[in-house]
């Protein structure tokens, strides 16, 4: 089912335009990673589905439907600026915004007491937000994001804050969402994360798509044409092979146009040279953004 499908969106203010000509969708059960460098129209985007403001042209539908309060009522939204009452208790805080989402005060607490215990924050329950750190409450508002059971989740820079336990344990409870057939917008700068949790990409750049679509057939799509191997022994040199970058343990051959990954592989095998690693080389989604985006960012 498509949660969300965006279609010729076009927002400028004055004579900037955010948003230009963006066609997009997502549908349950998929994590969809949108990125770009900053100013590139990510958070004008956000805006317009969540219905914050309204586009200069183009259509989004949120479960085939214009937005309204029952579909609001569907989605949760993790803001990249945070906004807590600091002077509420996180139990009394999450309670309180529950409420807003229809939630009964007992189920909330009930959902809440669930949740904080997921993320080790059960014994902080009647902490004021005010005494919590950046990345405390940081899990108070994802809490809060997740609680009323949203269908659609939209993340922007959800991992800020956050040190490397608990960021994982967010990384676990986002695939977690998507896997109970929910979708999820993520919106971050940090490409790592993109990589190990997204299904789909979208890269936007002047509030154009630059790249989308799976994220594997991208990863696929800009492979090097080049392996990466670690072999006991020198490799000296071999037929095929132009050049060797070395590559922290490993080594990259550069094969000539005409010369396949299985030709190296033989030719390695047929030295009797015992080989620990053998990959095609593959650029990280951090180094495509950097080359897509630095390449089209004047």
């Amino acid at each position: 089912m498509t949660a969300v499908e965006v279609k010729n969106l076009f927002k400028s203010y004055g004579r900037k335009t955010a948003v230009k000509d963006l066609s997009f969708s997502i549908d349950t059960g998929e994590i969809l990673g949108l990125i770009g460098p900053n100013g590139a129209g990510k958070s004008s985007t956000i805006k317009i589905i969540l219905d914050f403001m309204k586009p200069d042209s183009g259509e989004v539908k949120v479960f085939g439907q214009d937005m309204n309060e029952a579909i609001k009522n569907q989605i949760g939204y993790l803001p990249e600026e945070k906004g807590l009452y600091k002077n509420l208790t996180a139990i009394d805080l999450i309670i309180y915004l529950a409420s807003l989402k229809g939630m009964d005060n007992t189920l909330a607490e009930k959902k809440a007491d669930v949740l904080l215990k997921q993320t080790g924050m059960l014994e902080s329950k009647k902490m004021k937000i005010k005494h919590m750190s950046k990345g405390m409450g940081q899990i108070i508002q994802f809490i809060v994001t997740i609680i009323h059971n949203p269908k659609l989740i939209i993340l922007d820079e959800p991992f800020s804050g956050l040190d490397p336990v608990n960021t994982e344990i967010m990384k676990n409870m986002i695939g977690s969402l998507r896997d109970e057939g929910n979708a999820v917008i993520l919106s971050t700068h940090e490409m790592n994360q993109v990589e190990e949790l997204c299904d789909r990409v979208l890269m936007i750049n002047y509030g154009s798509e630059v790249l989308y679509g799976d994220l594997k057939e991208i990863k696929s799509r800009f492979k090097k044409h080049s392996v990466q191997v670690d072999v006991e022994g020198e490799i000296g040199d071999i037929p095929g092979v132009i050049d060797k970058k070395d590559n922290k343990g490993s080594v990259e051959l550069i094969l000539e146009p005409d010369t396949t990954p299985q030709i190296i592989l033989d030719r390695l095998r047929d030295r009797g040279m015992p080989i620990n690693l053998f990959e095609v080389t593959t650029p990280s989604l951090n180094e495509i953004f950097l080359d897509i985006a630095g390449g089209k960012h004047e």
